[in-house]
């Protein structure tokens, strides 16, 4: 999951400002990152309808450790690590169909987790530029108040440049 979320603050301090220039982003290639998805999302489709023989699950091997390979080429360190802890080594040059297809959904479904962790951010994100956009305008002038600090008429009437 992503658990980097960056909160908008009113007044962002120097050290804050100094950590996200340093900071790597978490995906470097986000479309690339979709296609691999997307990909490894239809061969676990093919698979599961044929029943492969010793090449195609050699194959699937093949095509599994890539991306996994590709994968590691976009993501962060911090993402990286996480999915290295939840890739499926192969013990045998080719695998079951089984090991094949739980090896492929456990990517898949750490794919997916990654997708959802990167939309609750975006939620994050926007919910507090919304909270800070709101105090932004809580912080305007008092009701009454022109533009060069003189009161307002009582009789109603705005005092302007105009008749």
């Amino acid at each position: 999951m992503v658990e980097q979320i960056e909160v908008v603050d009113d007044e962002p301090q120097d050290a804050d400002v100094a950590e996200d220039e340093e900071s790597e982003p978490m995906i470097s290639e986000p479309g690339k990152l979709m296609r691999i998805a997307v990909m490894l999302r239809e061969v676990q489709e093919e698979a599961r309808r044929a029943d492969a023989d010793e090449a195609g699950r050699g194959r699937l091997r093949h095509v599994h450790e890539r991306a996994l390979n590709e994968l590691c080429g976009i993501l962060s360190s911090d993402l990286q690590d996480e999915l290295s802890q939840f890739s499926f080594d192969f013990d045998t040059e080719t695998p079951s169909q089984s090991e094949l297809m739980i090896a492929q959904a456990q990517l898949i479904g750490w794919l997916e987790g990654l997708f959802q962790g990167i939309q609750a951010a975006i939620f994050n994100q926007q919910a507090a530029a919304r909270k800070q956009l709101e105090a932004m305008r809580g912080r305007g002038l008092p009701a009454g108040t022109a533009p060069g600090g003189e009161q307002a008429e009582s009789s109603g009437r705005s005092p302007g440049n105009y008749l």
